[in-house]
């Protein structure tokens, strides 16, 4: 029997006033948000609008599975209790609205709890929006919507249950606490909380495959995967050294920084510029980990590459905040970026910058091949951004100087829309990078699987937030 976690609220700007609810609901073992409402629904109280949340949220479980065990959480003692059938309903507004509540879901299979107003931060910025939306004259739209769908859940204590350092507790940790209000206060709160949830559930994906490797700095480099951040992140004190997208570590900006601005939490200046940074599936040479840049054969998915393409289609078409889809021009990328599209009803853009690291002579070989034909070569471009593989590659240097190009015509064209890249480990890790005003050294202490999701997102006024990292959820 589905098991579904209803979240629901509404306000009132004057009780009674112009008023919108928001209803989120939720899968509990994962903290993926399977649907979202949200409506202005013109003068109402604030009990009005939370009941009319409630009514939508129960809709949307019921479309999902009629048969679904619900767990409805609000912040209004008033809806939880009277729902709950402890509290007598005597406000005539009320009954109707509690009558049609009851109605949509046996009551055996609903159970109402309350959560203080902070761990219900979704419902209520979706309600915020839709009366947003009323202000100017219109109606809540999904595809404007940052409350953003890839948050999760909305509390991180809600986080699923798992073995200690399970990725897909962090992943959850990390979007339920991005599901917040969007005042530059709230947001700078929420970044703390990101920092926490990230530090205390996403140890095993910073250390997980270079303990796994064993030894030290030298065998650990052995087994390192194919891509230059694994490379990197095995290769200990060197790997890090390799500081692979070296340049400006500022945020970037789509618009220019108005004057007197400054860096950190500031006026958003409205609805950011999403990138969905998704990885490609696997080909072949990835579970090999041999180095595959934009100067080797440009392989092709493999069957399990494939399925996990058509896995995050799936999961991208559940969440509908995707308006357009890019992807690097290497058929990998492509094949990944053509699978969602199709989901999506959506064309594929190709933006050349957003291109794997070109390795040279190194490509399809493995770490341990190349330190043992290109010695002297390796250790420069450990040593050094600025060096490039042997035989007229690509240095860090120079990856930074194109995929930051590329950022920045994107931006131009998406602003305030939500956009899918499909592109490799270097120009996301770049990205998450740049945006968060980072070193060099921190681009290798991050782990980014085969078709994994990230997101950041791009204010008007430069600054960037860093939504999401090495979500694979989805392929679970």
């Amino acid at each position: 029997m589905p098991r579904f976690v209803v979240e629901a609220d509404g306000g009132s700007r004057g009780n009674p006033g112009p008023a919108g609810y928001g209803a989120v609901v939720l899968d509990p073992a994962t903290g993926e948000t399977l649907a979202e409402r949200a409506e202005f629904i013109g003068v109402a109280t604030n009990n009005v609008a939370e009941y009319k949340g409630l009514i939508a949220g129960l809709k949307a479980a019921r479309e999902l599975a009629p048969d679904a065990v619900v767990l409805v959480r609000m912040d209004s003692k008033l809806v939880v209790e009277q729902m709950s059938g402890r509290w007598k309903i005597k406000h005539p507004d009320m009954k109707p609205l509690a009558a049609e509540a009851a109605k949509i879901l046996p009551r055996a299979q609903i159970t109402y709890e309350w959560i203080p107003r902070e761990r219900n931060k979704h419902a209520d910025r979706l309600a915020n929006e839709a009366m947003d939306a009323g202000k100017r004259g219109a109606q809540w739209e999904p595809s404007r919507s940052t409350a953003f769908a890839l948050a999760g859940s909305s509390g991180d204590d809600r986080a699923p249950a798992g073995p200690p350092g399970d990725a897909a507790k962090g992943a959850a940790a990390v979007r339920a606490a991005l599901a917040s209000g969007g005042s530059a206060g709230a947001r700078a709160a929420d970044a703390a909380d990101v920092r926490a949830a990230s530090a205390a559930a996403g140890a095993d994906t910073l250390f997980g495959d270079a303990v796994a490797s064993g030894g030290g700095t030298g065998s650990r480099a052995a087994d390192a995967a194919a891509d230059p951040a694994a490379s990197a992140l095995s290769g200990g004190a060197a790997g890090v050294r390799a500081a692979g997208a070296a340049g400006s570590a500022g945020v970037p900006a789509g618009a220019a920084r108005p004057a007197g601005a400054s860096a950190g939490w500031g006026p958003d200046m409205g609805a950011p510029a999403t990138f969905v940074l998704l990885r490609h599936g696997e080909t072949a040479l990835t579970p090999q980990k041999r180095f595959s840049g934009s100067g080797g054969t440009d392989p092709e998915l493999s069957p399990a590459g494939r399925r996990q393409a058509a896995a995050v289609a799936e999961a991208l078409a559940a969440r509908g905040t995707v308006q357009a889809v890019v992807s690097s021009p290497l058929r990998r990328c492509r094949e990944t970026a053509q699978a969602v599209a199709d989901r999506l009803g959506l064309p594929v853009a190709i933006e050349e910058g957003l291109r794997e690291t070109d390795f040279g002579a190194w490509e399809g070989l493995t770490f341990a091949e190349v330190r043992e034909r290109f010695p002297d070569d390796l250790q420069a471009w450990l040593d050094s951004p600025k060096a490039a593989p042997t035989g007229g590659g690509e240095s860090f240097t120079a990856v930074t100087r194109r995929v930051s190009a590329a950022r920045d015509r994107l931006l131009a064209a998406h602003a305030g829309r939500t956009v899918l890249l499909v592109t490799h480990v270097t120009p996301v890790k770049t990205l998450v990078r740049l945006a968060l005003g980072a070193p060099p050294e921190a681009l290798f202490k991050m782990e980014l699987s085969a078709a994994s999701l990230s997101a950041v997102a791009y204010y008007a006024d430069g600054n960037a937030s860093v939504r999401l990292l090495n979500d694979t959820s989805h392929l679970r």
